[in-house]
């Protein structure tokens, strides 16, 4: 059988062509003017990236575990927690957390606070910014020593303290009768010593004095 040259044009033609060619509008809407393919992610610029700073405000933290809201136990967390810029310029966070996880009390204490008795302690008529530090990182550290928890919270012969503001007549009463009850006290201020318990009969921590 006899092909003619015109029949063999078409064919020829498709064999030349070649891939670039063929698929040339494809390749044209994916690469930009430098001809870079301008569909892939672009490379991570890491010049720019901040480094994530591990630098914490907390100075001091005392932790100490006592019987408190319950006195068979298991004991609770006392913590105070002191943040800030520097030991003069801070301020603490008292708390009180149950066996359980829950805070039962919780108070700010200034840096004031923590250094107001000082004064008592002072031989000359002004302290140093070192002795000030130090007296205020002593007083963080012994805040929650053996001899400033005590058992019965409420003596019996006591005598129901009215100068306490906010304190619920029935609660002492009721605390004044439980020989196992604890007691907290701690001084905030040059002379102002709170007393604290824990009253089952409102289920909150109160000022017992």
């Amino acid at each position: 059988m006899r092909f003619s040259w015109l029949t063999w044009l078409p064919l020829l033609a498709a064999c030349n062509s070649t891939p670039s060619a063929m698929h040339e509008g494809t390749v044209s809407r994916i690469t930009d003017q430098t001809g870079h393919d301008s569909s892939a992610l672009p490379t991570p610029d890491t010049s720019r990236s901040k480094a994530v700073s591990a630098v914490s405000d907390t100075l001091r933290v005392a932790r100490q575990q006592h019987n408190f809201s319950n006195p068979e136990g298991p004991p609770d967390t006392f913590q105070l927690v002191f943040r800030g810029p520097s030991i003069l310029e801070g301020t603490g966070e008292l708390t009180i957390t149950s066996a359980s996880g829950q805070v039962i009390f919780r108070e700010m204490l200034t840096e004031p606070n923590l250094e107001a008795s000082l004064v008592y302690e002072m031989k000359t008529p002004t302290a140093s910014r070192a002795e000030r530090e130090a007296f205020v990182l002593r007083r963080i550290d012994r805040f929650f020593l053996p001899s400033q928890f005590h058992t019965p919270a409420i003596d019996k012969k006591a005598a129901f303290p009215a100068t306490v503001e906010n304190l619920d007549r029935a609660s002492w009463i009721d605390l004044r009768q439980r020989p196992d009850a604890i007691r907290f006290e701690y001084l905030k201020g040059k002379e102002d010593r709170h007393r604290i318990a824990w009253s089952p009969l409102k289920k909150e921590v109160v000022r017992v004095q």
